[in-house]
């Protein structure tokens, strides 16, 4: 009686499986369903935007906006095409570049699809290659590096992102923004900046730095003499902490707000939303509190959106710190 049974439910468990694949493979699509799956690979820009007058006033003075892909991804998402658009519609001026690792010289032109489409159409964004042995020569991150090819170094998605920042900066100045970031209004104005993202910590998804700036330097120097690969935000959001506390003096970071030609942004200027709360990016709010925000709202991507998650190393699947987001 028992093998009967046993035979009995195996028989109905394999008949279930082949009518549930018979179904997947074999049941029309209806015409509506299929219009609505592919995205068209291009878009016709606005006149307003493909403008040849516009290229005209686009400055490179002052630094540049900056967004950073460090996995090999060369196909942005919509959440990154928002960033991207937004920092591109405060700044209409300023270059903004957004350097991904999936592409190379022999990548250029640009694949077709929809993200490189549609931001192209903006004459102030530009996409570059991310080679990060060339971005960290004559840097103090260039021995990590190197460890890290020679694999006696381990490293995943959000650290190399928290490095590339740092050398960008140092190499170039301007602003870096996160690609989980909606920015609401101009940030030209902010210079040797960094938000607070509570009371206890700095977040590093926005940062404002002139080139050759020694802060930056001691971050990277930090990032190196402190390296920790398996404590998450060690080379981020713990490593500004850090820094700005000793380039301070100070044990609590409401002790000083700016110091020696540093300054750190209040919670409300870019975090108004805690990353626990994130429901709250999807509640209605009027046009009244939302020009209250001084600079923007980030969104935690890594706590959102789990298909940003990824490794190149032993440990695992590692989690990208920010996803695409919201700032103003």
């Amino acid at each position: 009686m028992f093998r009967l049974r046993t035979i009995s439910l195996w028989s109905f468990a394999g008949i279930s499986i082949l009518l549930i694949a018979s179904y997947v493979t074999y049941a029309p699509v209806s015409k509506a369903d299929a219009q609505l799956r592919p995205f068209p690979q291009e878009v016709k820009c606005p006149e307003s935007l493909s403008d040849a007058r516009n290229k005209s006033r686009i400055t490179t003075q002052g630094g540049r906006i900056f967004f950073l892909e460090t996995s090999e991804r060369t196909i942005p998402n919509f959440q990154a095409m928002c960033a991207v658009e937004s920092a591109a519609i405060t700044h209409p001026n300023t270059k903004v570049t957004v350097f991904m690792k999936g592409l190379s010289s022999q990548t250029l032109p640009l694949p077709r699809n929809l993200g490189f489409s549609f931001l192209s159409c903006f004459p102030n964004v530009e996409f570059a290659p991310l080679n990060f042995k060339e971005l960290f020569a004559n840097t103090p991150l260039s021995g990590w590096y190197t460890a890290v090819e020679k694999n006696e170094q381990f490293s995943d998605f959000p650290i190399d992102s928290d490095a590339c920042r740092l050398a960008i900066l140092w190499k170039s100045g301007g602003i870096y923004l996160d690609t989980d970031f909606i920015i609401l209004k101009n940030l030209e104005n902010l210079t040797n900046m960094i938000g607070m993202q509570s009371l206890y910590t700095l977040n590093g998804a926005f940062l404002a730095f002139e080139a050759r700036h020694r802060f930056i330097k001691l971050c990277m120097e930090d990032f190196v003499n402190r390296y920790n690969y398996w404590f998450y935000g060690h080379q981020g959001p713990q490593l500004l902490t850090r820094v700005y506390k000793w380039w301070c003096l100070i044990h609590r970071l409401r002790d000083r707000k700016e110091c020696r030609g540093v300054s750190i942004l209040p919670k409300e200027a870019f975090y108004p939303v805690d990353w626990q709360d994130w429901r709250k990016l999807f509640e209605t709010i009027s046009r009244k509190d939302l020009k209250k925000s001084q600079g923007g709202q980030h969104k935690e991507g890594s706590m959102i959106d789990h298909n940003q998650s990824s490794s190149r190393s032993t440990r695992g699947s590692g989690t990208a710190r920010h996803g695409n987001g919201l700032s103003a």
